[in-house]
């Protein structure tokens, strides 16, 4: 990822883009065949020339161009012409990020992978739910990661459609109206470079492109964020139901030689919100002055490099997260059992309803029984057992089929069919 943001690979897109321009130019008649040849066997660049012509022209295209010329010789002057800084510039931003969104991908298919195969092995593992994070009722291990596979999958169809987004370039001149060059050109070259020619321009490629890009990644970073903190909260020494890796000789505190921190999913959280500001930058750079001003420029060539080679990083790392994490069944059926059965009131409640009970006075009755398990710690059958309302309805030797966990996991293959594991 770090290749495709480097000066050599951006100054490679723009010797391509002035060479297809050339090309174009040529079959239109405009560059003699011979004129052609010099200049694509010359053509070359030298990266810290072109920084060291810059200091003085402060213009990286003009120190470019210049850099080619002192190679080309007298046939340089058929380079760039007719275009505009920004036709080079922003197509081949164009290609790169198109190259970036292309390694996105791969990185996203690859931890679909390692979630696919946790979620098949954990499928029936059983614990608990929660909301509001209180317990709730049971599910599997394995619906959670079904759920983290099913959005990952959605993150990838978001950098598909981002990758489409930008895959556009000009090359239509000073504002955008061809004046000195041919539309053709724009269509060649384009064409050569995967990308399709924008309806209309200005002097740039609009950037609300650009802000869609950002966006979709600052996407696929909040929902690696939602994953990361999931697993943080697992790993809470009351829950320790999941712990992320912890290699051999890791230390987790300067101070406390016990800590196994999560360290990798703090980190990924930390750097979902840089994702997220970045995309607000690149929001702001969708309205600039009349055919164009500069403010976008600069703050591109932070957000736009960091937020393809963060999301990156935060990919690999979750997809390492994922492969490698602990998982405990033994907390997850301890935790289970800490509300003394408590998870089991829905359904009881439903059985109420099911024989004919109103729903107000069979909630009334179960929340009734459930104040006594937390009150006075008992069993949640004990207190039911005890209550005369609810055995009136539900006799004491049925009490125990309702506390069944297969009740909860019946439905687990037409879900885990759902999300096509």
């Amino acid at each position: 990822m770090a290749g495709i943001w480097s000066d050599k690979n951006k100054f490679q897109k723009m010797l391509d883009i002035e060479i297809l321009a050339c090309e174009a130019m040529s079959n239109l008649g405009k560059v003699p065949k011979k004129e052609l040849q010099k200049i694509k066997s010359k053509a070359r660049f030298n990266v810290k020339r072109i920084e060291k012509i810059e200091q003085k022209t402060r213009h990286d295209v003009i120190a470019f161009l210049h850099n080619i010329a002192e190679h080309v010789g007298p046939a340089s002057r058929f380079v760039h012409q007719g275009l505009t800084s920004s036709d080079v510039l922003d197509t081949a931003l164009s290609v790169m990020m198109k190259e970036a969104a292309g390694i996105l991908l791969e990185d996203l298919k690859k931890l679909n992978i390692e979630l696919r195969k946790k979620a098949k092995k954990y499928k029936n593992t059983i614990m608990v739910g929660r909301s509001h994070g209180v317990h709730a009722e049971p599910t599997t291990f394995g619906l959670k990661i079904a759920l983290f596979y099913d959005e990952i999958n959605r993150c990838i169809e978001r950098i598909e459609r981002a990758r489409d987004v930008i895959s556009y370039g000009k090359i239509s001149g000073p504002v955008g109206t061809y004046s000195n060059i041919e539309p053709y050109v724009e269509t060649y070259v384009c064409k050569k470079l995967g990308l399709k020619p924008a309806n209309i321009s200005t002097q740039i490629l609009q950037r609300d492109h650009h802000a869609d890009y950002l966006s979709q990644i600052a996407l696929v970073g909040a929902t690696l964020e939602k994953m990361a903190v999931e697993i943080r909260n697992l790993q809470k020494t009351e829950l320790r139901e999941v712990e992320e890796p912890f290699s051999k000789g890791q230390k987790g505190s300067s101070a406390m030689p016990h800590k196994r921190n999560p360290v990798l999913c703090e980190r990924i959280t930390g750097l979902a919100r840089v994702l997220r500001a970045n995309a607000g930058v690149a929001i702001e750079n969708v309205a600039l002055w009349h055919e164009r001003d500069i403010s976008h420029s600069s703050a591109e060539r932070i957000i736009i490099p960091d937020s393809t080679i963060l999301l990156d990083y935060m990919l690999n790392d979750m997809t390492f997260i994922i492969k490698n994490m602990h998982v405990y069944p033994d907390s997850m059926r301890n935790n289970l059992a800490k509300t003394r059965g408590l998870i089991f009131s829905a359904r009881i409640l439903v059985e109420l309803e099911k024989r004919g009970e109103e729903r107000g006075k069979a909630y009334d009755i179960i929340q009734r029984c459930a104040m006594r398990v937390w009150k006075e710690h008992i069993n949640f059958k004990e207190a039911l057992w005890n209550d005369k309302d609810f055995t009136k309805v539900i006799k004491p030797r049925e009490i125990e089929k309702l506390f069944d966990l297969g009740y909860y996991v019946k439905h687990v293959d037409k879900i885990f069919k759902n999300v096509g594991i």
